[in-house]
């Protein structure tokens, strides 16, 4: 879910001419090509493998913490350390997608998502299990910022905001059957035995990945250079206003949806009593209003713009987390209002990421890889940080609650503050 946990791309059949554009495909060109069902299929599990590193690891939380000797908090860094992996990592991943090509970096940081999987495995301690996890989602950056990349390569404007929340169907199965199967088997094998899964994982991904995936981008196309031209590339994104404005927004959403997945096995299963499979059940039915959410945004994109969504959408998460909020404080309605709730929060999450991503990818398609790492790294890094500040606070629901709420405020200031998108005729710039 972690999905949290994130939104990638899709690319055409691998036979289409290149586009012809220095900076990217132009609206003309993104009709050249179709997406294709297998392609969508291989990129949504590209971009699904940080969610279901992170999904099926979950039920086992309370275990780690258990058999390691810790504190709920410090199991809880073994999923925000990834997250933090994730968002250095994809700094790293984009520019070098940029100039070797899509194929390369996502075969060799695959494969190592692999490795530390099997060292996962066999951690002594949580701190080098925490250690490792960074690891993990310093390579899976990989998979996440080719995923983006390989749209933009493609497609752009609601073309690639449709295409981007149909790949959520993908990606949602992720929160639908990752932790039950995680609990399935941490309850037969142990939780280590989740990581050999992962690995295992790893490797069915690597081989299709190595025969299916087609490169999109040209040599012609690729920006040579090192480190510097990293940087120059990073200050160049900085110096865009807007686009660091709506690079933000994804990030601010997820710590919502991340939030609720590092705080709800401790409240769900130790403050309300939950078992593991009615915890999983109920992750489950949360991940169906992910995937409703993103198929209604992918349906409507075509006659609204990404923009105009994007406002209704960030008020709408500051309206509900704030009757979250209240349920909980109040206990009015019992845990039925707040998984009532809750559920309505979580199908909103994804309609703010794929459109402020393919309205921020738009502006800068010359450097699609690095822009794509720009914002997968805020995304990661942000939801990484924030969602760990419930169990700071005690880890309770009100905790999960108000942080939940804080960064959906955050999010509509945000928006309404550094972008034009609530001026009079100031959207269209966006659009």
């Amino acid at each position: 879910m972690t999905r949290a946990h994130h939104t990638p791309a899709a690319p055409a059949a691998p036979a289409a001419p290149a586009v012809p554009s220095a900076t990217g495909p132009t609206p003309a060109d993104a009709h050249r090509y179709r997406p294709d069902a297998k392609h969508i299929l291989l990129l949504g599990t590209m971009a699904a493998l940080p969610a279901v590193s992170t999904d099926i690891y979950l039920p086992s939380l309370p275990d780690v913490a258990r058999d390691l000797g810790t504190s709920a908090a410090a199991a809880q860094l073994t999923m925000t350390g990834m997250l933090i992996g994730g968002a250095v990592g994809q700094l790293v991943m984009g520019p070098l997608s940029d100039r070797f090509g899509r194929r390369t970096p996502v075969l060799v940081g695959v494969a190592l998502h692999v490795v530390v999987s099997l060292l996962c495995a066999i951690a002594p301690a949580i701190v080098p299990l925490v250690a490792l996890r960074v690891a993990q989602g310093f390579f899976n950056a990989s998979a996440t910022v080719v995923s983006m990349a390989l749209i933009r390569d493609r497609f752009v404007g609601s073309d690639a905001s449709r295409l981007m929340s149909r790949l959520m169907l993908v990606i949602g199965v992720a929160p639908l059957f990752a932790p039950s199967l995680g609990g399935l088997i941490a309850g037969q094998w142990g939780w280590r035995a989740v990581f050999v899964f992962l690995a295992m994982f790893g490797v069915a991904l690597w081989v299709v990945v190595a025969l299916k995936m087609p490169e999109t981008l040209p040599p012609e196309r690729r920006r040579p250079g090192g480190v510097r031209t990293a940087l120059s590339g990073y200050a160049h994104l900085l110096r865009d206003r807007h686009f660091v404005a709506l690079a933000l927004l994804p990030g601010l959403t997820m710590a919502v949806l991340m939030t609720y997945v590092v705080a709800s096995p401790f409240v769900l299963q130790e403050a309300y009593g939950l078992t593991g499979h009615q915890f999983a059940l109920l992750f489950a039915v949360n991940g169906i209003g992910l995937v409703i959410g993103a198929q209604v945004n992918a349906a409507i994109v075509r006659r609204v713009a990404p923009i105009r969504i994007l406002r209704v959408a960030t008020v709408a998460t500051v309206v509900l987390t704030s009757v979250l909020l209240a349920v909980v404080v109040t206990g009015a309605g019992g845990l039925w209002a707040i998984l009532v709730v809750l559920w309505l929060v979580l199908a909103l999450v994804n309609f703010a990421p794929p459109n402020a991503t393919a309205i921020a990818l738009g502006r800068h398609g010359a450097m699609a890889g690095t822009a794509a790492a720009f914002i997968g790294s805020l995304q990661a890094g942000t939801g990484g940080v924030v969602a760990n500040m419930s169990g700071v606070l005690g880890g309770g629901a009100v905790a999960m609650a108000g942080v939940m709420l804080a960064s959906a405020v955050v999010a509509l200031a945000v928006l309404a503050l550094a972008t034009p998108a609530f001026r009079r005729g100031g959207a269209w710039q966006l659009a």
